[in-house]
């Protein structure tokens, strides 16, 4: 009877094992599930999953494991926000095309200058480059440029960029000519819905 008993305990041990085993295969089915491909040609897609595994931005950062940086970039490089709108600082250069009858005129003891961006729309969605604004700083000794508006030339921050669209802007300033030509331009951006950085750009006001 003992031997019978024992036995049977053996064999419900055993069922117990193979029912360990059963359990673990849906797991793996799952992780084979949560690494699958996300469809791009999906309309139900996400705006964050469409920029991170289908815009040409996302994608590169995907395949090559790199992370795009906010700080330290230099004039000429570039900064992408989750929804898809590409920016760069392409040029600061020294204003000097006043129009004579709007009274504008160079004030002494600062340099006035004109900062281009170019900005393309690479999302889903039109963009409002209302909710961008620049904060430009000395490099050097510190200083905090003043905004203004030059006529001549200029194409200020307004209005909407539908998606696959370039454009570029201007926005000008004032910086006092005892904290030199190197600046930090800060790129701000207003949003409700995301956690925004706001990339940094260093360069030099030319001419």
């Amino acid at each position: 009877m003992a031997a019978m008993l024992l036995a049977a305990l053996t064999a419900c041990g055993g069922s117990d094992g193979g029912g360990d085993a059963a359990d673990s295969k849906p797991s793996d089915d799952s992780k084979g599930a949560a690494a699958k491909k996300v469809d791009c040609a999906d309309e139900d897609i996400s705006q964050a999953d469409w920029t991170k595994h289908c815009s040409e931005e996302g994608a590169g950062s995907e395949a090559d494991g790199s992370e795009e940086k906010a700080t330290g970039l230099e004039f000429g490089e570039s900064y992408t926000w989750p929804d898809g709108l590409k920016v760069s600082v392409t040029e600061a250069k020294v204003f000097k095309d006043y129009d004579a009858e709007l009274m504008e005129s160079a004030e002494p003891g600062n340099t006035d200058f004109r900062v281009r961006l170019k900005l393309t729309n690479s999302g889903k969605s039109a963009v409002a480059l209302d909710d961008l604004s620049l904060i430009i700083e000395g490099a050097t000794n510190g200083g905090e440029a003043a905004q203004t508006a030059f006529e001549k030339g200029a194409e200020p921050l307004q209005g909407r960029l539908a998606p696959g669209v370039s454009a570029t802007k201007t926005n000008d300033n004032a910086l006092e000519t005892k904290y030199g030509k190197k600046i930090v331009v800060t790129v701000q951006r207003n949003s409700e819905e995301l956690n925004l950085d706001f990339p940094e750009f260093t360069g030099s006001i030319t001419g």
